[in-house]
């Protein structure tokens, strides 16, 4: 959820936590389960990450709305499909329509996604980002997860383990974010 500052014209994201790590060959993606509407917990254990694509080869996960981050992955599994699943290409292409189509314009959603090759931070500003350290974060605990695992990677290899850590740290910081994670290896 969002809501819009008029003064700056920024928006705000209140509604969860990705991360992504990418360590050697191994990438995960995890997300927390809260689900929240102004401060009331509406749902702890959503599910924010999934894979999609032919045979589950893409992990996505969302912060923002719900509906806009499901009409994200229809469109993004639609160019994996027109690309040959190549996931850069296909997140170039759906940045671009998100960025110019009238409709996908308004949608209110970041996306972290990830292949055996790319991490990679989606916006509908059209920008498709590949984080330097093969760490990336959004949400509203993204900030506290992202510094978690950077303090980390000195002294952890493990992708999966890197990412449940900062989650924790995450969930326990900021209001917006539970413990319970839902976390998807490529």
């Amino acid at each position: 959820m969002s809501s819009q500052d008029d003064r700056h014209g920024l928006t705000q994201w209140h509604s969860t936590t990705i991360i992504g790590v990418k360590r050697g060959d191994t990438t995960v993606i995890a997300g927390d389960g809260q689900v929240s509407m102004g401060n009331t917990v509406m749902k702890p254990n959503a599910k924010k990450v999934r894979r999609i694509g032919e045979g589950g080869k893409v992990v996505a996960g969302f912060a923002g709305a719900t509906a806009d981050a499901f009409t994200l992955f229809e469109r993004l599994e639609r160019k994996l499909e027109q690309h040959n699943g190549q996931l850069l290409r296909a997140a170039v292409e759906l940045t671009k329509d998100w960025r110019m189509d009238k409709y996908l314009r308004n949608l209110e959603a970041l996306m972290i996604v990830a292949d055996k090759e790319n991490l990679l931070v989606l916006t509908g500003n059209g920008d498709v980002l590949e984080p330097e350290g093969g760490i990336a974060a959004i949400g509203s605990g993204g900030n506290y997860a992202l510094s978690a695992a950077k303090a980390l990677v000195d002294y952890e290899d493990d992708a999966e383990t890197i990412a449940r850590k900062a989650m924790a740290v995450a969930a326990d910081v900021c209001v917006f974010t539970n413990g319970n994670v839902t976390l998807e290896t490529v």
